[in-house]
């Protein structure tokens, strides 16, 4: 691989490749990179890899190789504290909640001693506490070179310090909102670049439709209300009336969020609007945040602070009257609905061509790599989304024996996936895996639905039978506080939904069955899939078998590489959904997957685990 990926380099190439869990990745892209001599740009799928790669991985392969070679760690402005924003809210009296207010004062001592501002520094304030967003900035509201506390700026040392490296660490959505996408100073980044690898490349199609698209959330309103109020007591306070309209702005944009239904929904712009109390909110947001804009029009002049946020009001304002109207066919208009908030998008059917775009100009090698882009060997879906039709690819499967150490164990008789009774079933699959297995096991779910009925069902038959495996449910807790458990008990059963299919390792004995509920083919009536496959389908192509089938086959490669972390790793993966016996498509996945042994009834699975030795304690 380290090879292939060096020939690219040398060519200014596109390459395309999977290497399975355990090749050592990482060590083959970067040590031809490191000896390459130009300057190279490494974009990993999440913060916690990002971190991984430049504090453990990137100085083991620069000391071996004894090359000097500067390096530089960047993520996006959100991950850095803000010196304005952070003295700001410190001195309002308004600060919501003690706790809250208590984590902005821990920030602030953090903030006087930190070199780096990044707040994966300070443990002590949990990652989703409300007062990293009283103490950071984002691309909407910062001041930029107008702000007072320019020069000491974290993002800036942290940018500065990227420009000179020859070595940069970013992650895919900053990848894309900064330097594709050329919003801020990043942009002089790419000019100078000669490599650009993407690690857990997989992610890659989705992340580029979510930032070449266009959205607006009820947070970023609420936001603007917030820091509308703030500058208007600071630069306004002869304009009583300019808070009242903040907090009129605030209660339009919460009451959209109600006007829908619970979680976890999508729906499409049409069907939203059907419904009379939604247009009705969408209505009285788009009047409130316009009176609001009329107001600070004749106040931005006053301070820096108000006239950026006249700037993101009319902004917000347009995007909205943009994805209220059906303009462009090739843009899909819909609505993400979360606990305590909405997103209005308008994403693009496909991003091959934008994508294709970024890649052509300048020359230089692109790299795109995980374990997880070809179906049966073939990667033509992975190509056609990101628009790679040149591109070289190569593949190399795991070095891990796969037919001694682990069982793909597929139950008989399971109902349909898409009945009522099948949660059921696979909880009694569950059920009796997790006895033999002794607990270590994850439980993993195509929806929340599914996920929160299994943990309901999984309870209440634990306290029945007296089993005494700790039950671990995503959500709560941080995913890094639940997997540090998980880890600690050795005997805990983790049940998740999708954040807990990617991007997970746990390695050796907490961790010896992974039970997946059913192929995770996207559901039909989800607003961007079904608006792809009736694409797919105006094109003449197969809906199923060219955009679906690859697209649950990379996810069911993805969930499966939970288990199996390390050589000395041994366990069983269910998979309860009858579909990958019973169709003529199952032999495809199946040949997608590593290669263990598949067996049918339980008692294999029940040998399995009575002939694993478990090493004694210490």
């Amino acid at each position: 691989m380290a090879m292939r990926v060096a020939e690219a380099i040398r060519d200014h190439a596109v390459l395309v490749c999977e290497a399975g869990t355990g090749t050592g990745k990482t060590f083959a892209y970067l040590v031809p990179a490191l000896l390459s001599g130009g300057k190279v740009i490494i974009s990993t799928g999440t913060k916690p890899l990002q971190d991984q790669l430049f504090h453990r991985d990137l100085p083991v392969v620069r000391e071996a190789l004894g090359v000097p070679v500067t390096t530089a760690l960047l993520k996006g402005r959100g991950n850095y504290v803000c010196h304005y924003y952070l003295e700001r809210n410190l001195a309002e009296e308004w600060l919501p909640g003690r706790e809250t207010a208590s984590e902005l004062r821990e920030i602030a001592r953090f903030a006087r001693t930190t070199r780096s501002g990044d707040k994966a520094e300070l443990s002590e304030v949990p990652e989703d506490s409300p007062a990293w967003g009283l103490a950071t900035s984002t691309r909407e509201n910062c001041l930029g070179q107008s702000c007072p506390r320019h020069q000491d700026c974290f993002v800036m040392a942290a940018r500065r310090e990227a420009l000179a490296a020859d070595v940069v660490v970013v992650n895919h959505h900053l990848f894309f909102a900064d330097v594709m996408l050329k919003d801020e100073g990043m942009a002089e980044f790419l000019p100078a670049c000669n490599t650009v690898i993407f690690d857990e490349a997989h992610q890659l199609p989705e992340t580029a439709t979510m930032f070449f698209g266009e959205s607006v959330s009820g947070g970023q309103l609420v936001e603007l209300a917030r820091d509308v109020r703030a500058e208007a007591l600071a630069g306004a306070k002869d304009t009583p009336d300019v808070p009242r309209l903040a907090a009129a702005l605030d209660k339009a944009a919460r009451e959209l969020r109600l006007s829908l239904p619970s979680e976890g929904a999508r729906l499409t712009a049409k069907s939203a609007r059907l419904r009379p109390e939604f247009s009705a909110a969408l209505t009285a947001l788009v009047s409130e945040l316009s009176s609001l804009r009329g107001r600070l029009e004749p106040l931005a002049s006053r301070s820096e602070g108000l006239a950026r946020c006249l700037e993101r009001a009319e902004e917000l304002l347009a995007r909205l009257e943009r994805w209220n109207n059906e303009g462009s066919g090739d843009l899909v208009r819909w609505v993400e609905i979360f606990s305590h908030s909405l997103q209005l998008n308008a994403t693009p059917l496909s991003v091959a061509e934008v994508f294709r775009r970024q890649l052509e100009g300048h020359p230089r090698a692109w790299i795109f790599t995980s374990a997880t882009l070809a179906v049966a060997g073939d990667f033509s879906h992975y190509r056609g989304e990101l628009g790679l039709d040149d591109a070289r690819t190569a593949y190399w499967d795991s070095p891990f024996d796969y037919a001694s150490n682990a069982l793909l164990y597929v139950p008989r008789n399971l109902p349909d996936p898409n009945t009522a009774e099948h949660t059921h079933a696979v909880v009694s699959v569950a059920l009796q895996a997790i006895k033999a297995s002794a607990g270590r096991a994850f439980l993993l779910f195509t929806t929340l639905r599914a996920m929160r009925l299994a943990h309901e069902l999984l309870l209440a038959e634990t306290r029945r039978r007296k089993f005494e495996y700790p039950l671990l449910l995503q959500g709560a807790g941080s995913r890094s506080e639940l997997l540090e458990r998980f880890r600690r008990l050795g005997n805990a059963v983790l049940i998740g939904s999708a954040s807990f299919w990617e991007g997970v390792d746990v390695r050796g004995e907490a961790l010896s069955l992974v039970v997946i509920d059913k192929l995770p083919f996207a559901p039909p009536d989800d607003p961007l899939t079904a608006a792809r496959l009736e694409a797919v389908d105006r094109e003449g192509r197969s809906a199923f078998l060219d955009y679906q089938l690859p697209r649950a086959t990379i996810a069911l490669k993805q969930g499966a590489g939970r288990l199996i972390r390390d050589e000395a790793d041994r366990g069983v993966l269910a998979i309860c959904d009858p579909r990958l016996i019973s169709k003529a498509y199952g032999r495809r996945i199946l040949s997608s997957l590593p290669p263990m042994k598949l067996v049918r009834e339980f008692d294999d699975v029940k040998r399995f685990f009575a002939s694993t030795e478990r090493p004694a304690a210490g």
